[in-house]
């Protein structure tokens, strides 16, 4: 089920797993080690009932005839006991900071689905009718997506009037994401925008597999298009089983189109023939009969979590491909044998 919790904040799903190797041991949880400070007061009760339990048998009989008098005492006896406890509370606590060692190479099969994620940087999506522009409201959308898939290869297209892949399919994120980051004012291309293209390029991509159980195109755009075929590759894309999701970004009233210098900063308005300023909207029923024609769905980009939720749930219909084994070394797990001294250690402090 999609966790609406979870799409808050991409730099969430780059966080990291505390492990630390101490003298050849992995320890994978040693964010538990603030239960070290438990044991302390732990040692210092028993060293004081230790300490208690021999100052009372002096003050009952001298040292001389103690054997004699109280043939039931034996410090050594209580000493042993305390180092007992002690080497057992050690032991759960060392249980407690998953100790690993002695590597071994696991496989672990893989199943997702391929996604293909096109974002649309013409000078339209300067426009700021979603905030701040709608290009920087379309890359957090796609980082709350890309955090809410589970193993999916993903791959970034980048289109206008041209197209190019700007990060292959995979599942290193993390690439993704610094691909995806660079995208700014600077990338702006100065031409116009078509849709025919980015698809085209998805149909390329995918072409090398063509027994692939599912193929998805996700394309982030205001609709604005000066296509030259776009009708021809829709059919294209419906006979390849290329599922195309479009994401509108925009509103219908729309907004200017700012005029960016080569330092970042806004010079003024994009304006046609007759000096009006240009108005860029979102044009809903182009996205609509793309995704309509090719099986996907359309989803207008919203300042709220639902389109991502929608866009999870319909991705999450389409079957799962099998992908390549992974092989990795791990650490194994050695916990249980701090389990057995701990246990070992209570026995005997209860039999004596």
């Amino acid at each position: 089920m999609f966790d609406t919790s979870r799409v808050t904040n991409i730099n969430m799903y780059m966080g990291y797993i505390m492990t630390t190797t101490i003298w050849g041991i992995n320890f994978a949880a040693i964010e538990n080690i603030f239960y070290f400070y438990y044991l302390i007061p732990l040692f210092f009760l028993l060293l004081y009932q230790l300490h208690s339990y021999r100052k009372r048998s002096n003050l009952l009989v001298h040292p001389l005839y103690r054997s004699n008098l109280l043939r039931n005492y034996s410090y050594q006896m209580k000493l042993c006991k305390m180092i007992l406890l002690c080497i057992g509370m050690v032991a759960i606590f060392i249980t407690l900071l998953r100790p690993q060692w002695d590597k071994k190479e696991e496989k672990i099969s893989q199943q997702g689905r391929d996604l293909l994620i096109a974002i649309d940087i013409s000078r339209s999506m300067l426009a700021q009718d979603l905030k701040p522009n709608r290009l920087e409201f379309a890359k957090e959308k796609i980082k709350k997506l890309l955090f809410n898939l589970s193993c999916e290869r993903v791959g970034l297209i980048i289109f206008s009037s041209s197209t190019f892949m700007q990060c292959p399919l995979t599942t290193d994120y993390g690439a993704f994401l610094m691909f995806l980051d660079k995208l700014d004012a600077d990338t702006i291309s100065s031409g116009t925008t078509a849709i025919d293209q980015a698809i085209k390029e998805g149909l390329r991509v995918f072409e090398s597999n063509p027994t692939q159980k599912t193929k998805l195109l996700v394309v982030f755009t205001d609709g604005e298009d000066f296509s030259t075929d776009l009708q021809g590759v829709k059919n294209q894309a419906a006979q390849n089983r290329l599922s195309i999701c479009t994401v509108g970004i925009g509103t219908p009233h729309g907004a200017p189109v700012p005029i960016i210098d080569n330092h970042g900063k806004q010079t003024g308005w994009e304006k046609d023939e007759q000096n009006n300023v240009v108005m860029s909207r979102l044009n809903e029923d182009l996205l609509m009969n793309i995704a309509h024609q090719t099986g996907g769905k359309y989803v207008r980009g919203v300042q709220s979590d639902d389109d991502i939720i929608s866009l999870i749930r319909m991705i999450n219909k389409f079957e799962k491909d099998s992908f390549e084994d992974k092989s990795f070394d791990a650490y194994q797990e050695q916990y249980p044998y701090f389990i057995a001294i701990s246990f070992l250690c209570f026995a005997l402090e209860w039999i004596l």
